[in-house]
């Protein structure tokens, strides 16, 4: 009896591998993509941790789960919520291998804090799984009861890495424990395979993602995929075990920010009002530079804890204000639209807001910096997504899709609205990789572009389970032997059954050191 081990890393792609293939780098993967089925992904708009595990592990677009970025933007009622795992509507594929009597295992996974019960252990990862501005989680990031702390005795297991790492300039101990924490990943995830006698495993390298915003391929880059080939040659050497190796999006050296909703008051579809963050603002005080003087003293902790929290989020951010504090700084009774970071934008429904959306995404069409329109492409939200979701009041109504090397920033109050990379040295893009191996899975060579949809009902196909109606995606044509001929259909379980409570508190504020919002 087979069984599966899924590899995610966290903003991959071909484009930043293929040197470090070339020249020796990492032999291992290498040598694994000589002998397996590759390609490279599409992910859904936007191409962000939001929502794209989401889209890897139900198959499904957003418009089917309800989610779209790490907020939720609803003007109809005046409000802007972060989005927490409890917020995306579907079952996922370890869901369904469950209901075929087959243990399942997820290790470090976005998307999954509070962590849903299934049978197998849940390790709900990074970015969301926190406790507060400037402070990790302590506990609540693993089912079943009892887990996190034996991984915590056991291997020192953390969520998030300390020191954490919130600069480019920082490239000593915080990289270090990144690295760390990497090794650890790979740790947990083969002992829960072994030790829980799980059928299939799913690890995911977040931080990888982290390296890669900021400092693209320089040396932590490299030094942490040294570390994954060790690990996939490990993995590859094991008896009867597919390897499958995926990303939620891949990445590329940023040239310029856009300011999306400086943008959209400067060309008259946003009204702004003042607020105490202009101040704060005016004499040089911003989120980055409170943090780099706490490090620079050793008093993270102490600010986590003394500070309260409703005073932390009073200090804007060095691009402007994020999440619900976008609202304060504008009169929405005057605002047409408001955009979240990367791609999704929202119109105010107390005005005409087909007329509004004609001319906003004519006008977004013609937005370009020195290097070419910033966007491959401006859509119509059902252009790019379908599903009970979409008509709700929370849904956008516009998607960019920013071209390769352009971070559109949503910050608020900043001033700017094109400039050049501001902490991010490399930005999200659209292309991801995939590759797999193993008994189960044909050794094809290069496929054409895949959709990361297409990853979840190949992985049930590769197990000998059904694929639920409800997917987008398809099951690839690398499955080996008699599973390539009796992949079959089966009707969706009911969202309900992977229903968790919503943990607003534990995720309100997210790591913004990491600037991971901007």
């Amino acid at each position: 009896m087979s069984r599966t081990v899924v590899v995610g890393l966290d903003g991959s792609n071909w484009r930043l591998l293929e040197p470090w293939l070339d020249d020796g780098t990492l032999p291992n993967l290498a040598a694994l993509r000589e002998e397996s089925s590759w390609a490279e992904t599409e992910s859904c708009l936007p191409p962000v941790t939001f929502p794209n595990w989401k889209c890897y592990s139900s198959g499904k677009n957003p418009g089917k789960f309800g989610v779209y970025w790490f907020e939720r933007v609803d003007l109809a009622a005046g409000e802007i919520e972060v989005t927490n795992g409890a917020d995306f509507e579907t079952l996922e594929l370890w869901n369904y291998l469950n209901d075929e009597g087959k243990r399942a295992g997820v290790v470090n996974m976005p998307t999954m804090y509070p962590p849903r019960d299934i049978d197998g252990p849940v390790v709900a990862g990074g970015p969301d799984a926190v406790e507060g501005e400037y402070r990790s989680i302590s506990g609540g990031y693993a089912t079943p009861e009892g887990l996190a702390d034996d991984l915590e005795e056991r291997f020192d297991y953390r969520v998030h890495p300390d020191p954490l790492l919130s600069s480019n300039e920082e490239t000593g101990a915080e990289v270090d424990a990144i690295l760390d924490l990497l090794e650890k990943r790979f740790e947990v995830a083969l002992a829960l395979l072994e030790e829980e006698d799980l059928e299939f495993v799913h690890v995911t390298l977040f931080y990888l993602n982290v390296l890669q915003h900021f400092f693209w391929n320089d040396e932590p880059t490299k030094r942490a995929y040294e570390i994954v080939d060790e690990w996939v040659g490990r993995i590859d050497e094991m008896d009867e075990t597919n390897l499958v190796i995926m990303s939620d999006h891949g990445c590329a050296p940023t040239t310029t920010e856009f300011y999306v909703n400086e943008w959209l008051a400067e060309n008259g579809y946003q009204t702004r009002s003042t607020s105490v963050d202009s101040v704060l603002q005016k004499v040089g005080i911003d989120r980055e530079n409170v943090l780099a003087a706490a490090k620079a003293v050793g008093a993270v902790d102490l600010l986590a804890t003394v500070v309260p929290e409703r005073l932390q989020q009073l200090v804007p951010q060095s691009a402007g204000l994020k999440r619900d504090r976008k609202l304060e700084a504008m009169d929405l009774a005057e605002t047409k639209a408001v955009a979240s970071g990367q791609g999704p934008i929202y119109l105010n429904p107390a005005f005409d807001t087909e007329a509004v959306r004609e001319e906003l995404i004519a006008d977004l069409k013609a937005v370009a910096d020195d290097h070419g329109p910033l966007f491959d492409g401006v859509y119509r939200a059902e252009e790019v997504y379908e599903g009970p979701h979409l008509g709700e009041s929370d849904a956008p109504a516009v998607v960019v899709d920013q071209r390769d090397g352009v971070h559109v920033n949503d910050g608020v109050g900043g001033g700017d609205v094109l400039a050049g990379p501001d902490r991010w040295r490399a930005e999200n893009t659209r292309n991801g990789l995939f590759l797999a191996s193993g008994p189960d899975f044909q050794h094809r060579g290069e496929l054409e572009q895949i959709s990361i949809t297409d990853m979840a009902p190949t992985l049930l196909g590769a197990a000998g389970c059904a694929v639920p109606t409800d997917m987008d995606g398809d099951v690839l044509p690398i499955l080996a032997g008699e599973k390539a001929e009796t992949v079959e259909t089966r009707d969706p379980l009911s969202p309900d059954a992977a229903a968790t409570d919503r943990d607003t508190d534990g995720v309100e504020n997210r790591l913004k050191q990491l600037g991971y919002m901007e």
